[in-house]
């Protein structure tokens, strides 16, 4: 027997149905981001994926129902009190959430901003408001390049967003701002989720973030999860994307971020056969101890990030599309020891009013060479994954 291994691959935001409880989180019932980007796009095309039975949780255009398919399917509902990355994450690792994070839609108390701009030094901020991030840094940079004050915004999720130039201001201290930022937040009890660096430059005289340099800042998992387990036991826990910005490295042994999908598909293809290049990456308290178990975990944020939140339902299919197409190099490398796991965080349809993230159910394929294929219904909690992982790797 080879190693086993557990793989986890999340489409970030590719829900599939409201939750009956959308109203509470400000979403429409209409919401249902992989049905609604498959109707914008006359259907997607995704075969591999098809084949796997994804066509065959509900009706998306494009994508049709098989009578053999190659994996086992189904539905989870979100047990957590959320719809945003951290909350998705944390539950799939077996963390639920029962208190909502805090969100500020009327910006940050003034308390919180003094106290940054003070431990910080920069002088003063820009915004402090709700805002698409694409759309804050247009309408602010000329003043941003005047002052040099970092833009702080938020969003309906509960995100504290610095975004400055850094051609104007070093990336280094973007990231310092943030560590201040999570700092503060977390002394005063503010329940904030994410404290997210928003770099950009001017290209082509127009200000662009830089996604590749995005980092995110997590609250620390209260309590231990399917992560910290393994690593505990002295197993291989690889974070691609930023799934180690999630988990506040908590539980993680070696962590790559990425620029975009195709990046972090091809590592996560690099991870399966062996050929990352682990020495680099590797955590200096990691204590690899057991060699016949591993887990990789990675986060596909593109959908989400760049066309989710931005309504770009065109880019949002080419983007389902494309992992679809790497999933054609993924599936012949995966062997019997091997659990490959396909999912979502939560959604963000870019069909509906708004720019946020939308409280959806979302899909869950399993595969592995020799899996009985089978239709696992509609499950309660996306902390199922995180119980059929440790199943698997037992």
């Amino acid at each position: 027997m080879g190693k086993k291994r557990a793989i986890i691959v999340v489409i970030d935001s590719m829900g599939c149905g409201a939750m009956s409880d959308c109203n509470d989180f400000g979403d429409v019932p209409e919401c249902n981001t992989l049905k609604n980007v498959c109707h914008f796009n006359n259907g997607l095309d995704v075969p591999v994926m098809e084949a796997m039975g994804l066509g065959n949780l509900g009706n998306f255009d494009g994508i049709t129902k098989t009578s053999t398919p190659i994996a086992q399917y189904g539905i989870l509902q979100e047990k957590s009190k959320g719809k945003d990355t951290t909350t998705g994450h944390w539950e799939i690792a077996g963390l639920v959430s029962e208190k909502p994070f805090a969100t500020f839609p009327n910006g940050f108390p003034k308390e919180l901003i003094d106290k940054f701009i003070e431990e910080t030094k920069c002088g003063g901020i820009l915004a402090n408001i709700p805002a698409s991030g694409t759309a804050i840094i247009e309408k602010l940079n000329n003043q941003h390049q005047t002052t040099k004050y970092p833009i702080i915004y938020t969003s309906a999720d509960s995100v504290f967003q610095i975004a400055l130039d850094t051609d104007l201001i070093p990336l280094e201290t973007l990231y310092e701002w943030c560590k201040i930022a999570r700092k503060i937040l977390d002394e005063g009890n503010y329940n904030v989720a994410r404290v997210i660096a928003r770099p950009y430059k001017i290209i082509d005289g127009k200000p662009t973030r830089i996604s590749k340099d995005r980092r995110d800042y997590s609250m620390a998992p209260p309590k231990k999860t399917v992560l910290d387990k393994y690593k505990d036991l002295g197993v291989k826990v690889i974070g691609i994307g930023k799934i180690e910005d999630i988990f506040s490295k908590a539980g993680i042994t070696h962590a790559i971020h990425t620029g975009s999908n195709k990046e972090g598909l091809e590592l996560t293809i690099k991870a399966i056969d062996g050929t990352l290049d682990l020495d680099s990456i590797k955590y200096r308290d990691a204590n690899i101890t057991d060699n016949s178990r591993e887990i990789i975990f990675t986060n596909l944020v593109d959908t989400d990030m760049l066309f989710g939140h931005r309504n770009d339902a065109k880019g949002y299919g080419n983007a389902i599309e494309e992992i679809d197409d790497y999933l054609e190099k993924i599936l012949p490398i995966i062997t019997e020891d091997d659990l490959l796991i396909i999912t979502a965080d939560h959604g963000c349809d870019p069909t509906v009013e708004g720019t946020d993230h939308t409280r959806e159910q979302v899909p869950v394929l399993y595969y592995s060479k020799n899996i009985e294929p089978k239709d696992l219904g509609t499950e309660q909690g996306f902390d199922t994954i995180s119980k059929r992982i440790e199943a698997w790797l037992n």
